[in-house]
Formats: structure tokens, sequence, C-alpha cells
């Protein structure tokens, strides 16, 4: 059975041409297209931070306070593919946490994004018992095999399992219409769930273009540039 992690590999190779998830912000100007193989690195780095890194695994956790992001998805497929459960909640207990500010955490390891253009490292004074994301997953390995399996009952998402999510997410996709095998517009201030923004897309094999900080203006016009076949906004 299908793991969380499994969501994007299967979707790009589904239609190995187009890219797996492109991402716009219209604040600052980026953007980025991700292959299939691209986001897969990305995951797989992310991955081998937290095992090699920081010697976490299934039954361990990390807060995930980032807004929606390209590095954000990474994240998170990164961290289900280690088998480290996911919270957003900084209230929550955390072995590690990744945040895009100085939440307050008891995590042993702390991870800060400047969510820079293009995955540079981050040009700012970093908060204090933080270090850059992109510097310290940068060195990792572009492959990652997990020493144990991660298993659909295993914890994924806010207390609930990897096969209780993808059904949420399966159920999703059905409810906001989005079409098998398609392209979907999404603009995460109207769904900044990633059960909305990614995996239900994902869990319909459907690419994903998330548009953050949205010039409404521009939008009908994107959605013809990129093809996509469903607008969520």
């Amino acid at each position: 059975m299908t793991t969380l992690a499994d969501l994007p590999a299967r979707t790009a190779a589904a239609d190995p041409a187009r890219p797996l998830l492109t991402f716009y912000d219209d604040g600052t100007g980026e953007w980025v297209e991700l292959s299939g193989n691209t986001f897969a690195n990305w995951v797989s780095k992310t991955a081998n931070l937290l095992v090699d890194g920081c010697g976490l695994g299934p039954g361990d956790t990390a807060l995930v306070a980032v807004t929606p992001h390209w590095q954000t998805a990474a994240i998170l497929v990164g961290c289900w593919a280690a088998g480290v459960a996911v919270e957003t909640d900084p209230d929550a207990g955390a072995d590690v946490a990744f945040a895009s500010s100085a939440v307050d955490t008891s995590a042993g390891d702390r991870f800060f994004l400047g969510l820079a253009a293009m995955g540079m490292p981050y040009r700012g004074d970093l908060p204090t018992g933080w270090v850059d994301y992109i510097a310290e997953v940068r060195p990792h390995g572009d492959h990652f095999r997990p020493v144990t399996p991660v298993r659909p009952d295993d914890l994924a998402l806010g207390g609930e399992t990897h096969a209780a999510v993808l059904a949420r997410a399966t159920a999703r996709a059905g409810e906001l219409g989005i079409p098998a095998n398609g392209r979907v517009l999404v603009d995460v201030s109207r769904y900044p769930d990633p059960v909305d923004h990614l995996l239900a897309p994902w869990a319909s094999a459907a690419s994903i273009v998330l548009c953050k900080d949205v010039d409404a203006t521009t939008l009908q016009r994107r959605a013809e540039t990129e093809r996509a076949g469903l607008t969520l906004s």
C-alpha cells in the first residue's frame, strides 16, 4: 500500500514530460519549476539530513512551521520518506523543527528557512539556536533508502497515519474536482492545508502549480500558460 512519500514519484511517473511542481511567488517574483527527479533529490537530501544528520527515523516527530512553498513541500515529503511524523502546531512535542520564524520549540535540531529564491542560503542573521536549512541540507546525498521501511500505519501528519491521510486526500480530491493525471493551479492563501494543495492533487496523479501572494489579475493568464485544467482560488 502507498505511503505519502510515494505520491510525488507516482505522479511524476504518470507523465515524465511535465513538471511535477511549479511555484510562483508574486510578492517576490520567484518562479521555480521542479521535475520529478529534481524534487526527488530535495526530498532525499532532507531525508538524509534527518536520518544521518539528526539520527531520526520512525517514531520521531518533526515540527514543520513554514509557509506553503516548494521547499516546504520537499521537507514534508522528506520527513515522510524518513518515517518521521509531521506536526504543524509549535506546542506539539518535536525532535526536530523546520520554521521560517523563530518559533518556541524544545526540538534539539532547529532548521531555519529563509525561503530565498532558487534555493539560495539565507543571508540574514539566524535566530539563536537555529541553523540554515539550505546550507545544512545541500551536502547530503541525492538518493535515500530507508533503513526501516515506512508502513501505511505509521504516523504521518497531525497524529494521523499515512493510510488515514491518504484516504482523506483522496476524498478531498473528489470534493475539489481534481482530474486524474491533470494539472492544477492552487492559490495557497485560499488552500494553505498541504492536504489540499499537495496531497489531494498527487493522490489524483495531478501536477501542481502553487501560487503564493497571488496577483489576481494574472491568474487566468497563468492558468492558460501553465495548461492548468483546474484553478483553485
